[in-house]
């Protein structure tokens, strides 16, 4: 043999690289971990969404009730939202209001949120929903209905 073919033969063992078989091992885990993480992590922004929604819902809620605390009842079905960031001017006007939301949030898929009072809907909570990704009644992850009454 001549030095050459020496550099490359008789390496000591801690000086020697990666075999193929070492080297496809570790790409194939890489692959599986890869499968498992990528549905997770799209998945994600779906997930986002319904947590920003059901954030917005309770502190529409919270704002509500202190518009009644306030007011002594909810704003009419007709009165909506707005009535959180705007003086009512349609009966029955709020003889305490004040702003109680900088603006009404949309909900994230761009669309307004719903709003019943406690006179259109059973019981003496109002309702605040969105209809989701769809905005289209029923549906199921991203385009279910998201309502103050399936917070509890």
């Amino acid at each position: 043999m001549n030095a050459t073919q020496d550099l490359f033969h008789f390496r000591p063992r801690s000086q020697r690289g990666f075999t193929l078989i070492e080297i496809m091992v570790v790409v194939i885990i890489l692959g599986i971990l890869v499968a498992f993480a990528v549905p997770n992590v799209m998945d994600n922004p779906e997930r986002a969404r319904i947590t920003k929604a059901q954030h917005d819902i309770r502190a529409i809620e919270q704002s509500l009730d202190l518009y009644r605390g306030d007011n002594f009842r909810y704003p009419t079905t007709d009165q909506g939202l707005q009535a959180l960031v705007e003086r009512p001017t349609s009966d029955p006007e709020p003889r305490n209001w004040r702003q109680y939301m900088r603006s009404v949030p949309t909900d994230p898929w761009g669309n307004q949120y719903q709003y019943l009072s406690p006179d259109d809907t059973e019981g003496n909570r109002p309702r605040i929903f969105t209809y989701g990704a769809d905005g289209r009644p029923g549906g199921d992850g991203e385009n279910a209905e998201i309502s103050n009454f399936d917070l509890d």
